[in-house]
């Protein structure tokens, strides 16, 4: 075995005994030990690329901050709507960085906190002892502001706040302790996200994820296209006018729009199912799902928030 396969697979069976001691990281979390995202991976988001792959640097190059006689930011808050492309720059920067990928789903997790009455310096206590052993990784704190997530129905005001933030804070301020580890976290509402998040030792770089309208938009439905193909093995999509297309709808988020594609893709396979002639996607295809998502969307957000599939 090669040295980045043992200490992936030292990544994972160290992972692994933290989630038998500390059941709510493991039901609140996915390790990826070997990420694979690259920058074609991620449609547009040219500024927020750059700044959030070059934070690599605090990783494989951390003599150039002194050189500059400066220090690198301790960690970084992506803000964006959701579906923007946050969780993607963030697997993204621990490929460039050749680092393992943590997704941490804060809301997930606080939920595991409350519902279990676990204690929270237990839970930092395991966690640092752990992140000091485990090899470089790259944690992802999704959803920071999570009594607003979707995942928690949204604007859960019943939850114990103070305590879970305290919690938060502290699980933060024990991940950027440690030298080895970037530190990432996100927010899809930074209106209501507590200052204390953006602390300097904390998440004290915000950059913002912002998709350039028609153009970040087609270039990851591209994307995305050329990857469906690549999974069926063979042509998917004939002539299709992509800017066509995302002109129509201005309201989805990326996310959306890449679910709009899956929706057309799933249309066809079930036309195949029932012995119909599918034939290839074209823009008339994915134009029936655009007026399909218009109405989801407007029916789901004018009452409490939902997902177009």
């Amino acid at each position: 075995m090669s040295e980045r396969e043992i200490a992936q697979e030292r990544a994972q069976n160290l992972w692994n005994s933290l989630s038998r001691k500390l059941p709510p990281f493991a039901r609140a979390s996915r390790l990826e030990t070997s990420p694979a995202v690259g920058s074609d991976d991620i449609g547009g988001l040219a500024e927020a690329q750059e700044e959030v792959l070059t934070y690599a640097c605090t990783m494989t190059n951390r003599e150039v901050y002194t050189a500059w006689g400066t220090f690198p930011p301790s960690g970084l808050l992506l803000i964006g709507q959701h579906g923007s492309g946050k969780a993607l720059l963030a697997e993204a920067l621990a490929t460039r960085a050749r680092t393992a990928f943590l997704r941490l789903e804060v809301p997930r997790l606080a939920r595991e906190v409350v519902r279990h009455a676990v204690k929270p310096g237990e839970l930092v206590e395991g966690w640092s002892t752990v992140l000091a052993e485990l090899p470089p990784l790259t944690v992802y704190f999704h959803e920071l502001e999570f009594t607003q997530a979707a995942e928690l129905c949204g604007n859960r005001m019943d939850l114990p706040l103070g305590p879970l933030l305290d919690f938060l804070c502290e699980l933060a301020d024990a991940t950027a302790a440690h030298a080895h580890v970037l530190l990432v976290g996100s927010t899809s509402h930074p209106e209501t996200t507590r200052p204390a998040f953006a602390l300097p030792g904390r998440f004290e770089r915000v950059v913002e994820v912002s998709p350039s309208y028609p153009d970040d938009v087609v270039a990851a439905l591209r994307i995305h296209a050329r990857a469906a193909e690549k999974r069926a093995g063979r042509t998917l999509f004939g002539d299709v006018d992509w800017a066509g297309v995302v002109g129509r709808f201005r309201d989805p988020t990326v996310g959306e729009w890449v679910q709009l594609l899956h929706a057309t893709l799933r249309r066809k396979a079930r036309a195949e199912c029932a012995a119909v002639e599918a034939g290839l996607v074209d823009t008339d295809d994915l134009l029936a799902e655009v007026e399909v998502l218009r109405r989801t969307l407007r029916r789901i957000r004018a009452t409490v928030g939902g997902t177009y599939v």
